[in-house]
């Protein structure tokens, strides 16, 4: 395994961490909107990522790092209330409203800041520490 491998590791990590951070955005963002059918509700959404642990046959090099599987949506119940007065009301008086939880989304979005953070201090430590290899023999 190559040094600038670490580089590869990380680069996808943070990929994979801004597109949980993308995706817990439109989560919150939509968390109160309202409408009048199931099937037009917004429903969250969550990134669903494997590790890439391929070997190297050939001379090739190895992929390794995070993969993006892609981004499913969550199969919880929504929110039905009733509420006849409001302009989005179906024809027995409910609206619907996603299924996301806030709370929830708020911890996703934190996980994902750190973690974002913790591969940019491992690029730059990866980076220092390459510098330092080549200052050695001086």
């Amino acid at each position: 395994m190559s040094m600038f491998n670490v580089f590869d590791v990380a680069g996808s990590a943070l990929s994979a961490q801004s597109l949980r951070l993308n995706v817990t955005a439109s989560n919150m963002a939509n968390a109160n909107s309202v409408s009048s059918s199931e099937g037009e509700t917004y429903r969250a959404r969550q990134p669903v990522f494997a590790a890439m642990l391929e070997q190297a046959s050939g001379g090739q090099q190895a992929n390794v790092g995070v993969q993006v599987r892609g981004v499913v949506e969550s199969e919880a119940p929504l929110q039905q209330q009733y509420n006849p007065g409001h302009p989005m009301a179906n024809e027995e008086g409910y609206i619907f409203l996603p299924n996301v939880n806030v709370a929830e989304e708020m911890a996703n979005m934190i996980s994902a800041s750190r973690s974002y953070q913790s591969n940019v201090e491992v690029i730059n430590t990866a980076k220092q520490l390459m510098m330092k290899t080549l200052t050695m023999g001086q």
